[in-house]
């Protein structure tokens, strides 16, 4: 294709990515849903009138996208996987550590979404989501004396805040963010030790509990602005200064 003095390349799919884009959309459609079983290669080859080569590139194209798993041998086949969000966090992990991100991106990133939530949760119609935010609040309680207990409890609440808010773009996001800091914290409680997060888990417990109660009050920007002060204190004790990358963490 030729535009004025400039040539356009059109990139043409190959059959087996046809195939593949076919498949993958009547597995998010729904039409094929987790667990069930694609029809048999023959059935595909006639339907797609592909050879049993380009019907296997789309098989190992989605098999890297972990929607589908293929067993081998006589009683094998292809057999449809739930979309994993930790597929998704994995690569943003490398992504981000390929550019060299230090971790106080990911501290900084993650308060960017969960005080825009906290601003939605303070607002009128979102009396159920608190509910459930505090019993999540109240099960943490029991946590405090674990450290790693209660640092799993905390990750989980900080993703309902913008799970509750209910923008599922949002969620998953947040989920990415979440299981990076998850394995931060696994690796700060090693080099620490329980004694020294326990006075870091009940201040955390203190804060959900005034969290939502500002929340309840319909205060938004009182909420906005106390989660933020909040999420600073915790960018401090956890990264600090540090330079720390991700690779540091995620490797």
């Amino acid at each position: 294709m030729t535009v004025g003095s400039k040539s356009t390349v059109v990139r043409v799919p190959k059959a087996g990515e046809l195939v593949a884009a076919n498949l993958r959309r009547r597995i998010i459609t729904g039409e094929l849903g987790a667990g069930d079983p694609l029809p048999n290669e023959s059935v595909l080859m006639e339907q797609f009138g592909v050879s049993r080569p380009t019907l296997r590139e789309a098989f190992r194209i989605l098999e890297s996208e972990s929607i589908i798993t293929v067993l081998r041998g006589a009683r094998g086949g292809a057999r449809v996987m739930a979309p994993d969000p930790s597929v998704a966090a994995r690569y943003t992990g490398l992504l981000l550590q390929y550019k060299g991100t230090p971790l106080v991106d990911v501290y900084r990133a993650r308060a960017s979404l969960e005080v825009s939530a906290v601003g939605v949760l303070a607002g009128p119609g979102h009396a159920d989501a608190l509910d459930t935010l505090a019993e999540s609040i109240a099960q943490g309680a029991d946590m405090v004396g674990d450290a790693a207990a209660f640092a799993h409890h905390d990750v989980q609440l900080h993703q309902s805040l913008v799970d509750l808010a209910g923008n599922e773009t949002l969620s998953v996001l947040a989920g990415m963010l979440a299981h990076i800091i998850d394995a931060h914290n696994s690796l700060f409680i090693a080099s620490h030790g329980d004694e020294h997060d326990r006075p870091a888990a009940r201040a955390a417990q203190r804060a959900y509990t005034k969290l939502l109660a500002l929340l309840r009050s319909g205060d938004a920007v009182e909420a906005q602005s106390f989660w933020q002060k909040n999420l600073d204190g915790i960018e401090k004790y956890m990264v600090g200064d540090s330079a720390t990358t991700l690779v540091e963490i995620l490797s």
